[in-house]
């Protein structure tokens, strides 16, 4: 049985979401070391690129995998 939707929208909303979330965790914790090994404007710019790849992927992942459990049930 398929589900409306809104339901998958929903899904995704979540998992990007999930990914905004991974995304300050990991800009906060990642400019802070990165900070420490190079100096700016280089340490700044590679903390928030991981924070960017990090984020875009986990809100991926979480999108599809919240995606699929909605299909299932």
């Amino acid at each position: 049985m398929s589900r409306a939707p809104a339901d998958t929208v929903a899904a995704w909303a979540t998992g990007v979401g999930v990914g905004l979330v991974a995304l300050m965790l990991t800009w906060l914790v990642g400019q802070r070391i990165a900070g420490l090994i190079w100096d700016p404007p280089l340490g700044p710019i590679v903390g928030l690129g991981t924070a960017v790849l990090v984020g875009g992927v986990t809100a991926f992942v979480a999108g599809r995998r919240f995606s699929r459990a909605i299909a299932r049930n």
